[in-house]
């Protein structure tokens, strides 16, 4: 796709044609060679699931800031807890991942921030076996949406309160990095791997980061300005609509129009 310059035509809701084009772009460029610069692209390098799933939420988790900078942190995390993330959490005590990451830094989060991320997904395997497990114990069957069983997981990782690292839905947070690693481990296809089968795909929110608000604006799936839970809601249930069974189906394709310099925004409005 040739780059070109953002298109100037009028934002419009989602209609008759618009899961047609959707599908179109989703066939088209849903595919891992369009990942990178993506935080996702990490956990292709791991096929244990326990693995799988802390670096998913390792990963997510600093997913916010300057994409080379996201890159660079994850990579220096993984390189340090070794090829079995998860055996090396289970191992360490928390006076080890202290010292382990005490010279680490990525943006507002200091290596003391990450020890204490790491100890509660230690705390959370100890327990329950797994994050799927976690997650799954607070997911309840007449829930629409998976938000109670984010702030249930948010607890189990920081019973003490809230932490910047993962923040809670209670204050309102579109939870963005929390929703992508949720994508990341529900959906299965050819960019997210999925493997917790036990998580419906329909309970899902789009990750709300500012590509995606800034897209959604565009097409007029919603005019509030500030990025939040109830944006992010707005915008998942227009989704939800064409894709009842998926609302974050187009999530990867969309938000590659904000990411990659090499997609031309005017695509989203070709009919």
């Amino acid at each position: 796709m040739k780059k070109g310059t953002r298109s100037t035509r009028t934002a419009k809701s989602l209609n008759a044609n618009s899961k047609e084009r959707l599908e179109a772009l989703y066939s088209e460029y849903n595919r891992r060679c369009y990942v990178h610069p993506d935080p996702l692209e990490f956990l292709y390098g791991f096929h244990d699931p326990l693995d799988v799933e802390v670096v998913g939420f390792i990963a997510s988790s600093l997913a916010y800031g300057n994409v080379k900078q996201i890159l660079r942190s994850v990579s220096l995390v993984l390189n340090r807890v070794g090829p079995r993330p998860s055996a090396f959490l289970l191992d360490a005590p928390f006076d080890r991942i202290v010292g382990t990451f005490s010279d680490f830094k990525h943006r507002f989060t200091t290596g003391q921030d990450l020890s204490r991320l790491l100890w509660g997904v230690r705390r959370i395997l100890e327990k329950h076996g797994s994050l799927q497990t976690c997650f799954m114990s607070g997911l309840r069957s007449g829930d629409p949406t998976v938000i109670p069983a984010l702030s249930a997981f948010v607890g189990n990782v920081f019973p003490e309160g809230c932490d910047f690292l993962i923040p809670t839905p209670d204050r309102g947070s579109a939870c963005k990095r929390l929703n992508l690693f949720l994508r990341w481990m529900v959906r299965r296809d050819d960019v997210d791997p999925g493997g917790w089968d036990g998580v419906p795909p329909s309970k899902l929110l789009v990750p709300l980061d500012t590509h995606m608000h800034r897209i959604a604006m565009t097409l007029g799936l919603t005019k509030r300005k500030q990025a939040d839970l109830r944006t992010a809601m707005e915008i998942t249930e227009a989704f939800r609509k064409l894709s009842p069974s998926d609302p974050v189906r187009y999530d990867f394709v969309l938000t590659r129009f904000g990411i990659r310099k090499d997609f031309d925004p005017s695509a989203l409005f070709c009919d």
